[in-house]
């Protein structure tokens, strides 16, 4: 469903009002997003008309250029009678307030642009679960292996263009726990098995999210590196030593070939090449000619 939004001036008859059309609901991100600039009256030229949005970081109107980095698969063609503005598909940079803006002096709206158009578009990224305490790059994996007595603490969350509602539950129980985090303490035998945390958004039912953990519960005498912590623990240490030798490996590589430019020979003096020398001089050369004119 498409809108108008327009700025109407009676007193102004010779001027024409621009109008910028597009959607008046929140669309889906990924979905086509169609923008329109046109004047009220045909007779005007659309050639001095550009797009403009409104930066939430700058705080201040852009030009949409057809090759932003933000909008960079979008197209803009303009007609006889209207400027259009395509994103194939729109993201969450693509919303906020747009407006039509002419270099023209006869248009009716003040600094010569149309009412702002609000273009929402609802979005909701991959879900994530960290376990408290632990911090991985790499998140939580997707085999969770765990020592018996340990307390787990998982919470999982997703960028979304409005909070979605989480829950958790364990497959085979009827459970289910309406929070972002799941909480096990002291884990036994009974609490092993596969836990899902499932995030919907509020306003699109089909915008959802889920993942599944695997927990193992090892006995307590299972060495401890079997856990994920303590492989985690090995990756690090591991990378660690690895980043150290590295450094010292050029640390005496620098080290050696400063002292091997230190004790390098310099160039030969050869001052005593800038003087001639006679035949009578000490530093005359054996010669059998009688000439007496310098060598040099």
């Amino acid at each position: 469903m498409l809108r108008s939004i327009t700025r109407i001036c009676n007193l102004c008859p010779h001027a024409a009002t621009l109008l910028i059309k597009g959607p008046t609901e929140p669309i889906l991100e990924g979905e086509t997003l169609k923008l329109e600039c046109l004047f009220s009256d045909s007779e005007f030229n659309i050639s001095q008309v550009h797009f403009e949005i409104f930066s939430r970081y700058m705080r201040d109107w852009h030009t949409v250029w057809e090759r932003s980095w933000c909008f960079y698969s979008m197209r803009i063609e303009r007609t006889a009678e209207s400027l259009v503005l395509t994103i194939p598909r729109a993201g969450r940079f693509s919303e906020g307030p747009y407006r039509c803006v002419s270099d023209a002096d006869n248009v009716t709206a003040p600094d010569n642009s149309s009412q702002e158009l609000a273009v929402k578009v609802h979005y909701m990224g991959e879900l994530s679960v960290s376990r408290e305490g632990f911090t991985s790059y790499l998140g939580v994996p997707q085999d969770l292996k765990v020592r018996v007595g340990d307390d787990v603490v998982l919470k999982c969350s997703a960028s979304s263009s409005e909070e979605p509602s989480y829950l958790w539950n364990k497959n085979g129980n009827d459970w289910i726990l309406p929070s972002s985090t799941l909480t096990l303490k002291k884990v036994s035998e009974a609490d092993e098995g596969q836990y899902t945390c499932m995030a919907e958004h509020p306003s699109m039912a089909s915008l959802s999210k889920k993942r599944t953990i695997s927990i193992t519960v090892l006995s307590a005498d299972a060495p401890w590196y079997e856990s994920s912590n303590g492989r985690l623990m090995l990756m690090t240490s591991a990378a660690a030593v690895s980043l150290l030798v590295f450094i010292l490996s050029m640390t005496v590589f620098l080290c050696r070939r400063a002292k091997q430019t230190k004790t390098s020979k310099g160039p030969i003096d050869d001052r005593s090449q800038k003087k001639p020398i006679y035949k009578a001089s000490v530093e005359s050369l054996p010669s059998t000619c009688g000439d007496k004119q310098p060598l040099v």
